[in-house]
């Protein structure tokens, strides 16, 4: 079927919730859905003139027909899509590629044994301990046991017998006991290899009460040495506990999510977005993942896919507490899924304070920093642009932004700068400087009007171009509140342009206070990342705008003392200033230079020169 007979056939569905399967020309399932009415729902795919995100629109083209199955509710629906998906898998469900492997512990089989953390087993003789499903726990595990127990975590081959080598650096800072040099015996180097496999297999608590045992049976047989050695790997085990607990303290069991959209760069139709999961057990962080996905258009929607595509996937058990900051599409029916899935009631949690809130705005710069790796931003930027989307309710973070400034000296030389900042950075290649043309006098509400009209004509002429007028941008700034708001949207609205903009509010102090929107303030002081960039835009722009002023007026008054000469009118002495540039150029050229001026000739050069040159 085409889209027109899919559309046509979605129209014939009833309104009740269900189920409904997409499915390609050789009648795979390549999609599965819920809905709580299914005609509404479905035909939303097929409709004319339908706007999709890059993952939809892929679905819908390769979609032939596509079956449904009506339920008794809208939970049922939720149990039964999830149940679906985990049976056929279907390629436009699985946004998050599973693509971690087995993690284990090696310990080597040397004289003087090595643990390390590896990617995959292999038949060389050596321990290992695993499979475990996170590298990230492992990794973790593997430098908490060195770092305790004091072994090497170089490449250096360690021979029993060579006892004049030197040790490294880690030997002296405390870090490791330099069996490579002798530093420690082999039967003394082989039980701490031995304490810290128990520690890795059961834990630190565990460790810690049977490695006390061992101390105060040592000090009871006068063995002060090996007491001392196990009390000092007790406070290592302790410090190392209390580190987490200070990181950690308040979180408990608990799986953190955050999901960061990227700016889409020119010519691309969306951007990427990163969902991102830190996993706490008993306040320590356990596990990392992030996945790179291709921008949401509808981050509430997507939340809610993407949670429920993650605990279809994973196993490792469903925590009491699921923490997302943002909105989540059908959180409550989510939350009876999860609980029922659980066995015990499950919640997902939108902290504003505290250890949550904590963790979910660290869980949101580890996703700023992996998705800045994948798209070429730094990590700053790709959490303030993100930032400033939620703030404002944009759709997907702004790649290019435009601001505007009016500069004057009481309605004198009036004149506007347009700063653009892209990927959340200055680009000065495409400001451009305006001098106000309308009208004389002071009026900032119809200054702000006449740039924004005159950019948008120019975009007209110019279209295609990347830089300068020929693109569009995704946001515009203007240094003001609600009266330049309000003069500017009957510009845009009257261009037939959907273009976001808003005003910047400055205190009495001239620095950024809140964001004019139409119909009130949105204020800036909790948005840390947000409100840096608001105020770096707002600072250049007005920089810029007042630069463009100062020279203006320092041209109009070197113009006016050229005026003073007799013969010399302000277009000459215009005609002047823009042949030799500046005032010194001008005081320095001979009588035959000041002749090749526009309008100047031999005659008037010679009072010219006189003029300027006498004292």
């Amino acid at each position: 079927m085409n889209r027109q007979q899919l559309n046509k056939k979605a129209l014939g569905l009833p309104a009740d919730p269900g189920v409904y399967l997409m499915k390609n020309a050789a009648g795979d399932i390549i999609y599965v859905g819920k809905a709580k009415a299914l005609k509404k729902r479905v035909v939303q795919y097929f409709r004319a003139g339908a706007v999709h995100d890059i993952k939809v629109e892929r679905m819908v083209e390769n979609t032939a027909d596509f079956d449904y199955i009506v339920t008794r509710s809208e939970f049922e629906a939720l149990v039964l899509e999830c149940s679906l998906i985990k049976q056929h898998r279907p390629k436009y469900n699985i946004l998050l590629k599973d693509d971690k492997g087995y993690s284990y512990i090696r310990i080597s089989a040397d004289d003087i044994p090595v643990i390390s953390a590896e990617k995959r087993m292999a038949d060389d003789g050596a321990q290992y301990l695993g499979p475990f499903t996170s590298s990230f726990a492992v990794t973790n595990a593997v430098e908490e046991a060195r770092r305790i127990f004091r072994l090497p975590d170089c490449g250096r081959a360690f021979p029993s017998a060579q006892t004049n080598r030197r040790p490294c650096l880690n030997h002296f800072i405390g870090r490791c006991s330099a069996p490579c040099a002798g530093k420690i015996g082999l039967e003394e180097y082989r039980e701490s290899v031995s304490q810290a496999i128990a520690f890795l297999k059961g834990g630190s608590a565990a460790t810690r009460k049977d490695m006390e045992a061992q101390m105060l049976e040592a000090a009871e047989t006068l063995d002060f040495e090996r007491a001392a050695r196990l009390r000092d790997k007790i406070a290592a085990i302790d410090k190392i506990r209390a580190k987490q607990a200070v990181i950690c303290s308040g979180v408990g069991r608990a799986d953190v999510f955050a999901l960061v959209l990227g700016a889409g760069k020119p010519g691309e139709k969306s951007g990427k977005a990163c969902f991102a999961v830190l996993r706490f057990t008993e306040g320590k962080l356990t596990d990392s993942e992030n996945f790179v996905i291709d921008s949401p258009s509808d981050s509430a929607a997507a939340a809610g896919e993407l949670l429920r595509g993650y605990y279809l996937l994973r196993t490792g058990g469903i925590p009491p507490k699921i923490v997302y900051d943002g909105d989540v599409e059908d959180k409550e029916l989510l939350e009876q899924w999860l609980s029922a899935s659980a066995g015990r009631r499950v919640r997902i949690l939108r902290p504003a304070r505290g250890a949550l809130a904590g963790a979910a705005e660290l869980c949101r710069s580890n996703a700023a920093e992996k998705l800045a790796g994948s798209t070429g931003r730094t990590a700053r930027e790709a959490a303030a642009l993100d930032e400033l989307a939620r703030l404002l309710g944009l759709p997907s973070p702004p790649a290019v932004i435009e601001a505007y400034d009016i500069s004057h000296t009481s309605g004198s030389q009036n004149v506007a700068g347009m700063v653009v900042f892209k990927d959340g950075s200055p680009h000065k290649a495409a400001y451009k400087r305006f001098i106000i043309k309308g009208f004389s006098g002071q009026d900032d509400y119809a200054s702000m009007a006449e740039v924004v009209e005159r950019r948008l004509q120019r975009y007209e002429s110019e279209k295609g171009q990347n830089d300068g007028f020929g693109r569009l941008p995704d946001l515009i700034l203007l240094d003001g509140g609600s009266g330049q708001l309000g003069s500017v949207l009957p510009v845009l609205k009257n261009a037939g342009l959907d273009i976001p903009v808003f005003g910047m509010v400055k205190d009495s102090r001239h620095k950024t206070r809140a964001i004019a929107a139409d119909g009130g303030e949105i204020a800036l002081g909790a948005q840390r990342r947000a409100y840096t960039l608001v105020s770096q835009i707002q600072e250049e722009a007005h920089r810029f705008a007042v630069a463009f002023h100062r020279s203006r007026r320092k041209a109009a008054a070197l113009a006016g003392t050229l005026t003073n000469i007799e013969g010399v009118g302000p277009a000459k002495a215009r005609a002047l200033l823009k042949h030799f540039k500046t005032m010194k150029a001008l005081e320095n050229a001979g009588e035959a230079q000041l002749a090749e001026a526009p309008g100047i000739g031999k005659k008037l050069a010679a009072v010219i020169y006189t003029a300027l040159h006498s004292a």
